[in-house]
């Protein structure tokens, strides 16, 4: 069992800057792609960005160049600064990281969700 916990997110106005937080905790072996998901109230989940561990990185078109995803390999953790927010950036952001377990077996986690709000 692979637990995420974000954290970080919050209320800002728009240009304002947030940075979440996804940490991995548990039977770990090895974590492959992290990322990071939004939904909005009536909207499905999309992608917002993803990181390899190999540092290969994968964006949304509505955030390049306003959003960076990163990770630290040692801390099993994931983050994503958001700068230049907007209005429309509001969401809960889930956090999502796959891997496999000693055995080869593969799994999949995400996280609880953490709120962002951006006022105009």
């Amino acid at each position: 069992q692979v637990q995420l916990v974000e954290s970080g997110g919050g209320s800002v106005q728009a240009g304002g800057s947030l940075r979440l937080s996804c940490a991995a905790s548990g039977i770990i072996f090895s974590i492959d792609a992290m990322g990071w998901y939004r939904q909005a109230p009536g909207k499905q989940r999309e992608l917002v960005a993803t990181i390899t561990s190999g540092g290969n990185t994968n964006y949304a078109d509505f955030v390049k160049g306003r959003f960076t995803i990163s990770r630290d390999n040692a801390k099993n953790t994931v983050y994503l600064q958001m700068n230049s927010l907007k209005p429309e950036d509001t969401a809960v952001y889930y956090c999502h990281a796959d891997g496999r377990r000693w055995n080869g077996v593969p799994w999949s986690s995400w996280g609880q969700g953490t709120q962002v709000t951006v006022s105009s």
